[in-house]
């Protein structure tokens, strides 16, 4: 009996294993995008870009799933080139060219159909915090024009600049930061 349950439990790892697929991501059709209020005024939009990362979707456990992403702190871009200077000066990130910004998720709650709570550690500015991302999945099938498999999401959440050490100036200039990214990716084969 105990060589039988040994058998059967590793046939299902093996199947585990061969259900969650490997995808890479397109970083030319992703993008990482923020939002604060500025003195109330306005709201002041920039994005990140550059970004790469792997997702390993399991379709039929989503729970299973996991993803990885980094991108260099100095591709912020906000449309206007001495804003994006004073993002890069000791008032804020004091960012070098090696810099990164990274998530990595711990666990994923599936919580609908197409959607699920990504729980994960973000590092920025040297300071790692658990945050998580409220995800949905747009669609899972062939793109026409790479005639590969491929996969896309979307998901956002809110952080406090505060909280990686980046709150100059805050409340004039909001602590809370707006995020909303929108990610495709090809399966790897």
């Amino acid at each position: 009996m105990k060589p039988l349950f040994l058998a059967s439990a590793f046939a299902l790892a093996a199947t585990s294993a061969l259900a969650a697929d490997k995808y890479t991501l397109d970083s030319s059709h992703s993008q990482i995008l923020f939002s604060y209020n500025h003195f109330g005024f306005s709201t002041t939009w920039g994005m990140f870009s550059g970004f790469e990362g792997d997702i390993t979707f399991d379709q039929a456990n989503p729970a299973n799933s996991s993803v990885s992403v980094s991108m260099p702190t100095k591709s912020m871009f906000t449309g206007w080139e001495q804003r994006d200077g004073h993002f890069m000066s000791g008032d804020f990130f004091d960012a070098t060219d090696e810099d990164l910004i990274s998530f990595t998720s711990t666990g994923i709650d599936v919580t609908g159909d197409d959607t699920a709570k990504i729980t994960g550690d973000l590092t920025m500015n040297d300071v790692t915090k658990s945050v998580v991302l409220d995800a949905v999945l747009n669609q899972v099938g062939t793109n026409p024009l790479a005639n590969k498999d491929w996969a896309g999401f979307n998901a956002t959440t809110t952080l406090l600049r505060s909280d990686f050490g980046l709150g100059a100036f805050a409340p004039a200039v909001s602590d809370e930061v707006e995020v909303q990214i929108s990610i495709e990716a090809a399966k790897v084969e």
